[in-house]
C-alpha cells in the first residue's frame, strides 16, 4: 500500500524536525497522488533538487537529482516541473551540512 503524499510530507517533516533541521512546505501538491520534490538550501548560494524516481534495473524507488548548482538555477528548475505538474510539493531544507535525510531507512525506500 502506498501513503499519500500528505502523510508523507507530514512524517517527513517530523524527521527533519528531531534531527533539528529546517523545512518548509514551498509548494502545497495534491494531498492523495501528489509527487515529492525536496530541494536541499545550504545556505551558501547553493542548493540541491531532488525528486522520486525508479531505478530501471532494480524497479526500486530511488531520489535523484533534478538539478544543482546556484540556487537561482535550481528554484527554476523548480519553478519548471511546477508547470508540467500542477500536484506537486516541494519542501525546502535549509542545512550548511548538506543533511536531507532521505537516504535514511523509511525515506530512502
Amino acid at each position: 500500500m502506498r501513503l499519500t503524499a500528505s502523510f508523507w510530507v507530514s512524517a517527513y517533516l517530523a524527521r527533519l524536525r528531531l534531527a533539528d533541521i529546517p523545512a518548509f512546505v514551498t509548494a502545497h501538491g495534491d494531498d492523495t497522488g501528489g509527487s515529492v520534490l525536496v530541494k536541499l538550501n545550504t545556505l551558501d548560494g547553493q542548493a540541491v533538487a531532488l525528486t522520486r524516481s525508479f531505478d530501471l534495473t532494480s524497479g526500486a524507488r530511488v531520489w535523484v537529482e533534478l538539478a544543482r548548482g546556484d540556487e537561482a538555477e535550481v528554484d527554476a528548475a523548480i519553478g519548471r516541473q511546477r508547470g508540467f505538474d500542477p500536484d506537486l510539493w516541494v519542501i525546502e531544507v535549509e542545512d550548511r551540512q548538506g543533511r536531507h535525510l532521505l537516504d535514511e531507512p523509511g525515506l530512502s525506500d
